[in-house]
């Protein structure tokens, strides 16, 4: 084979064979294959798509670059969650204690935080102490001994979709669809886990800006689950505005601890419940909706979710007070209000500004290399639908200026859009897609 004849194929709308998708990512792995061909064939495949079996013959090539986790020495249902990545999304660090206090087994590898998102790692790094780097063996004795545990991915996992991301970062093809599925699903299959839900962000905030785009891709990687032979369900959620009100590392661990200790009712505790659903019915541990949603609501209710939180905190190196105490967490010197100019309802947020914001104090990385701050961030008082007066606050910066909070509240401002006339804010949970229902 030659490479410039698969891309030539591609280009011209042919559908590459399984010999020829394997052939092609073992060589790119290798370094066989030099990274401006594989530069040209992503954007062939940006511009003509893949079929529903290339994208299973790509995830199980890239799945097949590296090692696979064992977790088989684990009893139970081993499960796992992703999330397509948003602006203050730190469901796992909720969602994780809560499915484990009902029962299962959450294996959770997780990435770093890159330009308007955040990365789960980060968060987690609040805690003084706390290690993510956790040799293969620590990592399978906690998930046995506390129900979850949460580690940093390392290089042997898919090392094909390491290189191939680096190449779609600057070449303008990481939101091609049947990239995005193979880059998530041959980590999530290399992950081990018996059941996989995924939350497919969808809005301005998100890779996947209209619904339509965002059903298309939950569809994909369900169908990929479905024939690796994995039960995936994936839940379409809303990324127009911030999820929760926090935006920010350690701003977000203190939401995600009051959602643990019964104290926040929002949107956050609303996705937990529905991805927390779906994960327990594939798992067989609850047989209807209801069942499950009182499942993990009574674990929020007698503080199983959160004592399960507190013994993960512990086990990997991190101090447990500051679960109780967060006081312990970074803290910024500067905080200052973002006062609203104007009297108004809010019609419409820019969830991606928000994210930017956080990310220009200091608490984001434009490179993957940047040093940040855990302490900076935002902490919004007005989302879509909210009344807001002349000079009421729009949000708390935390920051480590006075300068840098001037400048964010300026910005936080701009991603307000009032409006004289009551706004509805729309639904939060798009839809579901289960793996059973999706469709070659």
């Amino acid at each position: 084979m030659r490479m410039v004849d698969l891309i030539d194929k591609k280009r011209g709308g042919g559908e590459l064979t399984t010999e020829e998708i394997r052939w092609m990512i073992d060589g790119f792995t290798r370094g066989a294959i030099p990274d401006y061909q594989m530069s040209a064939m992503c954007m062939a495949i940006c511009f003509r798509d893949m079929t529903a079996r290339e994208t299973y013959d790509l995830t199980m090539a890239m799945l097949d670059s590296g090692e696979r986790v064992d977790l088989s020495s684990i009893p139970g249902v081993k499960a796992d969650k992703h999330s397509t990545g948003g602006v203050g999304d730190k469901t796992s660090l909720v969602l994780c204690p809560m499915a484990a206090a009902c029962g299962l087994r959450m294996a959770k590898l997780s990435g770093r935080g890159l330009g308007h998102t955040g990365g789960t790692i980060d968060k987690l790094e609040s805690f003084p102490g706390f290690s993510t780097a956790l040799p293969r063996e620590v990592f399978l004795q906690s998930v046995r001994d506390n129900g979850f545990a949460i580690a940093g991915q390392t290089g042997e996992i898919c090392p094909a979709d390491k290189k191939l991301y680096a190449l779609r970062d600057v070449t303008a093809t990481v939101a091609s669809r049947p990239l995005i599925v193979g880059s998530i699903m041959s980590k999530k299959l290399a992950s081990g886990a018996d059941v996989i839900v995924l939350d497919v962000k969808t809005g301005s905030g998100a890779f996947m800006e209209t619904e339509e785009a965002a059903f298309e891709l939950a569809r994909s990687m369900a169908d990929v689950g479905r024939r690796a032979g994995k039960r995936v369900s994936c839940v379409v959620t809303d990324m127009d505005e911030p999820l929760g009100h926090a935006v920010g590392n350690a701003l977000e661990v203190r939401e995600a601890l009051a959602a643990l200790r019964g104290e926040y009712k929002g949107d956050l505790m609303d996705l937990c419940l529905a991805l927390g659903t779906e994960l327990l019915l594939s798992a067989g541990v609850a047989r209807e909706e209801d069942e499950a949603r009182a499942m993990l609501s009574r674990t929020i209710e007698d503080g199983s979710a959160l004592r399960c939180f507190r013994r993960f905190v512990e086990a990997q190196g991190g101090d447990p007070a500051a679960v109780d105490d967060d006081r312990l967490l970074p803290r910024a010197p500067v905080v200052v209000e973002a006062s609203s100019l104007r009297a108004g309802y809010v019609r419409r947020m820019d969830a991606h500004g928000v994210g930017l914001v956080s990310m220009h104090l200091g608490g984001g990385r434009a490179a993957k290399d940047d040093a940040i701050d855990l302490s900076v961030g935002v902490v919004l008082h007005k989302k879509v639908g909210d009344r807001v007066e002349t000079g009421e606050s729009l949000g708390t910066i935390h920051a480590r200026s006075e300068e840098d909070a001037a400048k964010a509240a300026a910005l936080l401002r701009s991603c307000y859009d009032l409006s004289d006339e009551p706004a509805e804010r729309p639904p939060f949970i798009k839809g579901v897609v289960r793996g059973e229902e999706a469709r070659p």
